[in-house]
């Protein structure tokens, strides 16, 4: 009988910290062994040229999420696993939305029965906390957290989901006596909708005034009061999808102080810039998304803040619409103006291939630190880590095998998803993933998918890092 399940051979392999050659053995979905002459094995995979990383885990995606009354988003679980593995992932983290006046644990019930035997690979569900009533915050989100649900996320803009300072505070609370992490989409409501009423009033209402209406004063103010409120409430806090230096700044001074403030940034404030909106009649709807793109001058920062650390990790922020699409982007009411047209872009295949490219074959970051922001440092904040995360004896066999000399044009048929276009259409990319493997089981091999539906897990999290 062999002695392993499978063995990956003549692999170059990078964790966050190390980069080594070894050969992997895996027994019944973990690896079972790290070292040379491994003996006999069920399959081996030759991995000679190639980088053997951990599987990316991307912390930030929006899955058969509720998006407003006539809006369907693109993606269900079987399609949006399947993306995420194409694209080198083995992991994914979406966000259980609840609903105005509906309980945390019917909110989650129902988000459950969604993605029981769908998935392609492995997920973990963050809360959206958009009605803290006192039997949520006094109930049911503790008894939650203690259950393995331990981050949820809160907003400071958008109709039905902005909370008031007094509920963040109220919501942080609860995290300090549990010790569970707050997420916070960092934009202010009250300038948003008086920018965007003056912009109607003026007839400026074509897609490319959404960028105009968000302007990064909403978002740098919104994070300083954010960061505020965190360290009031001596709580850890996430500020998500980064998209400039001056929120940038704050997450940075408030680190340099000490507080416990992290930040995310993706991969649209890397590559794409505001000008991506002016696209005639609606194409500019295609890379609608909160916070927008901005400008060259933002990317440096945000690069800078991979670099430096300001950044822990790097997500894709997945929140797909079909593009020609009478309940995507062309609803018919985002014709009339930006206000309507539905909020979010595709993205979770393109991360990794995109950062790997930009990032690590143009020198920007090494290779450690593309596997931390891609995947450690996410199983560490969320409570995966060393299950996920990281390539190590006991850990899951999640692992995705690079090609550093593939050279291609990025184009949507290569991502898999449900939508029908990728705001990253055209980008020279250097470096794909050519085999996803979740617990030892190749999912994705050579742009063939070799995965079962239903095999990826729900799991349940301990408080993180």
């Amino acid at each position: 009988m062999p002695a392993f399940d499978t063995v990956i051979r003549n692999g170059r392999i990078a964790t966050a910290s190390d980069v080594f050659s070894c050969d992997i053995g895996i027994r019944e979905g973990r690896i079972a062994a790290l070292g040379t002459d491994l003996g006999d094995a069920g399959e081996v995979i030759d991995a000679a040229g190639k980088w053997v990383l951990p599987g990316g885990i991307d912390s930030h995606v929006h899955i058969a999420q509720p998006s407003g009354e006539g809006i369907v988003m693109a993606d269900d679980f079987a399609s949006a696993t399947r993306s995420a593995a194409y694209g080198g992932n083995t992991t994914v983290l979406p966000f259980c939305l609840q609903e105005n006046g509906q309980s945390l644990r019917a909110a989650l019930k129902d988000y459950h029965a969604k993605a029981e035997g769908e998935c392609y690979i492995d997920i973990a569900f963050h809360l959206i906390i958009s009605d803290p009533t006192e039997q949520v915050l006094g109930q049911e989100l503790p008894a939650l957290v203690a259950d393995g649900y331990p981050s949820f996320k809160v907003f400071m803009t958008y109709d039905g989901l902005a909370l008031s300072d007094r509920q963040m505070l109220e919501v942080m609370e609860v995290a300090r006596q549990t010790g569970a992490l707050v997420m916070v989409h960092a934009e202010n409501y009250d300038m948003i909708r008086f920018l965007t009423d003056r912009l109607e009033r003026e007839g400026s209402t074509a897609p490319r005034f959404h960028a105009a209406s968000r302007p990064i004063v909403a978002e740098s103010e919104a994070t300083h009061r954010a960061i505020s409120l965190a360290a009031l409430s001596e709580v850890p806090l996430m500020v998500v999808h980064v998209s400039n230096r001056e929120a940038m700044d704050e997450i940075r001074r408030a680190q340099a102080k000490g507080l416990r403030v992290m930040g995310e940034t993706c991969p649209q404030y890397l590559v794409l810039t505001a000008k991506d909106l002016d696209g005639l009649n609606m194409e500019g709807a295609k890379y609608v998304c909160s916070p927008p793109p901005r400008d060259t001058e933002s990317q440096i920062a945000c690069w800078e803040g991979l670099q430096q650390g300001v950044f822990s990790v790097f997500s894709s922020d997945h929140c797909p619409f079909r593009y020609d699409d009478p309940q995507g982007k062309l609803i018919p009411k985002g014709r009339t103006s930006f206000r309507w047209v539905p909020n979010g872009i595709p993205g979770v295949a393109a991360r990794l291939p995109i950062l790997f490219s930009e990032g690590v074959m143009k020198g920007r970051i090494d290779i450690n630190r593309f596997v931390a922001v891609t995947a450690t440092n996410h199983a560490k904040i969320y409570g995966l880590y060393p299950r996920k995360g990281t390539i190590a004896v006991g850990a899951d066999a999640d692992i995705a095998i690079w090609d550093p000399d593939i050279r291609q044009t990025l184009t949507h048929d290569q991502l898999k998803d449900g939508s029908d276009y990728t705001p990253y259409e055209g980008i020279e990319i250097t470096g794909w993933p050519v085999l996803t493997m979740v617990r030892g089981q190749v999912v994705v091999r050579e742009g063939a998918l070799t995965g079962a539906r239903g095999f990826g897990r729900h799991l349940e999290r301990r408080l993180g890092a």
